[in-house]
């Protein structure tokens, strides 16, 4: 490994993350700045995710030794950080447990950083942080307003990246997006078991009827509306910020990843009726706490800056998810 050559991704054996390393893989071929290092705690990742010529350090983020150590090791230039606990509906149980992992893990990595030298990142933030918007579309200058002890702690990582880079010139900047799905590749899946895509796909496979949370909010078809975006156009943007970084270019501190416009989830359902086959209606149950009605994001500044393009349509973002997920079986 060359010395001061790599990003750490944390989080880079999830489902996002490993996107990204092997996003950033692809463009260290032709910039051997973006060379990944994996660093992750496989609460909710899996090994076997990581390439096997990508360094992988198996550490919690809120170890901030173990987390300097690796910025030592690897010679790490800058981050991409990923690794957090992300489910906004379980996060209204478990609020302390999300603020650990979002909020101390993510003040424990800046330590880390500024003990060993490393200036810039880019971090994995949410929509999330919009709550239920009064606007049809958000921007980057739509105010903040959190619903949920998920959507709280991303913004606070915000905060947190922003200070630091008041107290020690930390380069950084912050992508804002929500409904990861598809798979850019077949042996990368989604495995969450709260996010649409997987609930519906893995109830299709057992033989069972997915089921739709709530279909009384204020939307055309009372179900959610959300940006759905496929997580390779994702991985392409993460590894834009973090080559304009490491070029010395200014970046907004804030960026949505968005599609404009959106889908209904049961315009999703739909959609993935359509996709594999399997004709279904599927099961109202009841609304979760902390899901606003819609949430919905321009994608503007990001497509200027950060190379951010919806290049994947509906059916192929389903196709995509439901042929890893066929394989993952």
């Amino acid at each position: 490994m060359l010395p001061g050559m790599t990003w750490l991704v944390t989080g880079g054996a999830g489902y996002i993350g490993a996107h990204v390393v092997r996003a950033l893989q692809e463009a260290a071929a032709h910039d051997q700045r973006l060379l990944p290092v994996v660093l992750d705690d496989l609460s909710s990742g899996h090994a076997d995710f990581v390439p096997g010529d990508v360094p992988f350090v198996r550490a919690s983020v809120v170890d901030t030794a173990a987390v300097r150590a690796a910025l030592v090791e690897h010679a790490v230039t800058g981050v991409v950080h990923l690794a957090g606990f992300k489910y906004a509906g379980v996060s209204v149980q478990r609020p302390l447990h999300t603020y650990e992992q979002n909020v101390t893990g993510t003040a424990h990595l800046l330590e880390a950083m500024a003990e060993a030298g490393v200036d810039q990142v880019v971090f994995s933030s949410s929509a999330a942080v919009y709550g239920t918007p009064d606007v049809d579309v958000v921007t980057e200058t739509t105010p903040p307003n959190p619903e949920s002890p998920y959507g709280e702690s991303k913004l606070v990582g915000e905060w947190l990246l922003r200070d630091q880079g008041v107290a020690t010139g930390l380069r950084h900047t912050s992508l804002r997006y929500f409904n990861v799905v598809g798979s850019g590749s077949p042996d990368l899946y989604d495995s969450s078991p709260h996010n649409l895509f997987p609930l519906v796909l893995d109830a299709l496979t057992a033989g069972r009827t997915p089921r739709v949370n709530g279909a009384d909010y204020p939307t055309p078809d009372g179900t959610c509306v959300r940006d759905y975006v496929h997580v390779a156009d994702l991985a392409v943007s993460h590894v834009a910020a973090a080559r304009a970084l490491a070029d010395g270019r200014t970046l907004q501190r804030v960026y949505n990843l968005g599609s404009g416009d959106g889908l209904s989830v049961g315009q999703v359902m739909t959609t993935v009726a359509q996709v594999t086959g399997i004709d279904f209606t599927p099961e109202v149950a009841p609304r979760r706490p902390g899901d606003p009605a819609r949430i919905v994001a321009s994608g503007e500044a990001a497509a200027r800056d950060l190379d951010w393009a919806m290049r994947h349509t509906p059916e192929q973002m389903v196709a995509s998810a439901w042929e890893a997920r066929r394989r993952a079986t």
